[in-house]
């Protein structure tokens, strides 16, 4: 709930009535907490804030502040004690131990599953679904998040300890923790159930020579060394993973030298399969040396007859029937689903490209046959001195992210200055709706406006009365706050960026004498 920045709007003092009445409320949610515990936690004349908030998600939440760091916070009327506060009481809450390096997975939003649940032997604490519960690090009794059970103990029992037990709502190194004082948990010692735990998951290393006078709690030191441990075995993964992609990258060239030798006497794909390869070689080697961005929308039909028919090597034949698609339009949808292209129907019945990811790494990545280069540089050269034919620039809007619309566009992997084109600022849009799980559950026409959206679209009188935006009007309001570009490509040259919006060519017609026109 807190894994990402949330928006503050509104904070105010708690007057005395309202303290006595969120007293109250307190002590029927937690009634193990004593007179003065409540007292201590909801003081009569200490500061004690209300703050209002709003989640990544877009959800109102109400955070209750005591010595400037939160203590409870209110989700749907629903009260749960901070980790500040299970620290100064930390049995309010029936407590399940993890690992310690399943906190930073927890602080990144996940949930907690069952298999990290350690089960200590006195059996695991009695709670239903639904029930508030906490969640400590073997080792130290103090609790590092708060959630909810999504099953009873028996049913986890029941499940073998497998599959989601916690929903976590808040955790240690969360947002909402940073809120606060950001201070670390207090090293709280483990009940006798917990030792015994550790002793018994450790049993092996004690008959295999562990000293009688070794204490069965682990060490803060054991966890940091268990942590460079598993950090260490990382590293040497991504090494591995680096020398095997740079070993697989020096062979392509090798590789592509002998492509069909390789394949005439190693293919032992079905025909089908090799229908499949020739339709994708095929269409890669149109979309690089055949299309150009000026030939869009481009029929569906003539794409594949005068252009994908052009690259298909000599002695074979593209077929769609002996394919897996069985129909040329399958294919292209396939194609739009890799974010290739995009098809539309453009007329009833007639289907034309629209859009090519010319960036696409499958474009990118796809290299030429041999034959082919020399063959079509060879016939660009005869036509060239024919005529010299002229073509006009190619001038197409791009949108620089400023430094206000940076939130929204970071999370892509994109910062201040980043050029981006309208197709690749939609797909940043789209992407961050759905991974934010923004779209509104009952009207899907609708995208519900969180924080970020919030700051970055809306002005200041409407933050308070806008809370959804149809995708039209979200896709627009992004497109008018980033800063106006546009890119300029003459025929055989770099193309060039330039600032502003494209300026308009006014053409003027008038009638003189004669009755000429000009």
């Amino acid at each position: 709930m807190f894994a990402r920045a949330f928006r503050v709007r509104a904070n105010t003092s708690i007057k005395g009535s309202d303290r006595r009445k969120l007293r109250s409320e307190v002590a029927a949610a937690f009634p193990t907490l004593s007179t003065e515990q409540l007292a201590e936690l909801i003081p009569n004349k200490e500061e004690l804030n209300v703050i209002k908030i709003h989640s990544h998600k877009g959800e109102a939440i109400t955070v209750y502040m005591n010595h400037r760091n939160p203590i409870l916070f209110e989700v749907e009327k629903v009260l749960y004690p901070t980790v500040y506060t299970l620290w100064v009481y930390p049995d309010l809450l029936p407590a399940f131990a993890t690992w310690p390096p399943v906190l930073q997975k927890l602080a990144g939003g996940a949930d907690l599953m069952l298999p990290g649940v350690v089960v200590p032997p006195s059996g695991l604490p009695r709670v239903q679904r639904g029930t508030l519960c906490a969640v400590t690090l073997l080792g130290n009794r103090a609790p590092v998040a708060v959630g909810v059970a999504t099953m009873s103990t028996e049913e986890m029992l029941a499940a073998g300890m497998k599959g989601k037990g916690f929903a976590v709502l808040h955790t240690h190194l969360d947002h909402l923790w940073e809120y606060g004082d950001k201070s670390s948990p207090p090293t709280l010692a483990p009940l006798v159930t917990d030792c015994a735990a550790e002793e018994s998951a450790g049993g092996e290393e004690e008959l295999q020579g562990k000293e009688p006078g070794s204490s069965c709690c682990p060490e803060p030191q054991q966890h940091v060394h268990i942590r460079d441990l598993s950090l260490k075995d990382r590293d040497t993964c991504a090494e591995l993973g680096k020398e095997e992609l740079s070993e697989n990258r020096a062979a392509e060239p090798a590789e592509d030298g002998s492509k069909e030798e390789q394949q005439e006497a190693e293919d032992s794909r079905t025909p089908q399969e090799q229908m499949d390869a020739l339709f994708n070689q095929c269409f890669f080697h149109a979309l690089k040396c055949k299309v150009k961005k000026s030939d869009l929308p481009l029929l569906t039909s003539t794409f594949l007859g005068s252009h994908m028919v052009s690259c298909c090597p000599a002695g074979k034949q593209l077929d769609i029937k002996k394919s897996s698609y069985k129909k040329f339009s399958k294919f292209l949808q396939s194609m739009q689903q890799q974010r290739i292209l995009q098809v539309k129907e453009l007329s009833r019945g007639v289907e034309s490209i629209v859009d090519v990811d010319w960036k696409h790494p499958d474009i990118k990545a796809f290299a030429v046959p041999e034959g082919f280069s020399s063959a079509s540089a060879a016939q660009d050269s005869k036509s060239e001195d024919r005529e010299q034919v002229y073509h006009a620039p190619e001038i197409i809007p791009l949108y620089g992210v400023s430094t206000k619309m940076m939130p929204l566009f970071q999370e892509s992997g994109h910062k201040k200055g980043s050029i981006l084109s309208s197709s690749e600022v939609r797909n940043v849009i789209i992407n961050y709706v759905k991974s934010n799980e923004l779209v509104d559950e009952t009207n899907k026409n609708f995208v519900k406006v969180n924080a970020i959206l919030c700051d970055c679209l809306l002005d200041k009188s409407e933050q308070d009365e806008i809370s959804h935006l149809k995708w039209d009007e979200l896709l627009s309001r992004c497109l008018e706050r980033l800063q106006p570009l546009h890119q300029v490509t003459f025929s055989g040259q770099e193309p060039v960026v330039r600032k502003g919006n494209i300026e308009p060519i006014d053409i003027s017609i008038a009638q003189r004498s004669s009755n000429k026109k000009v």
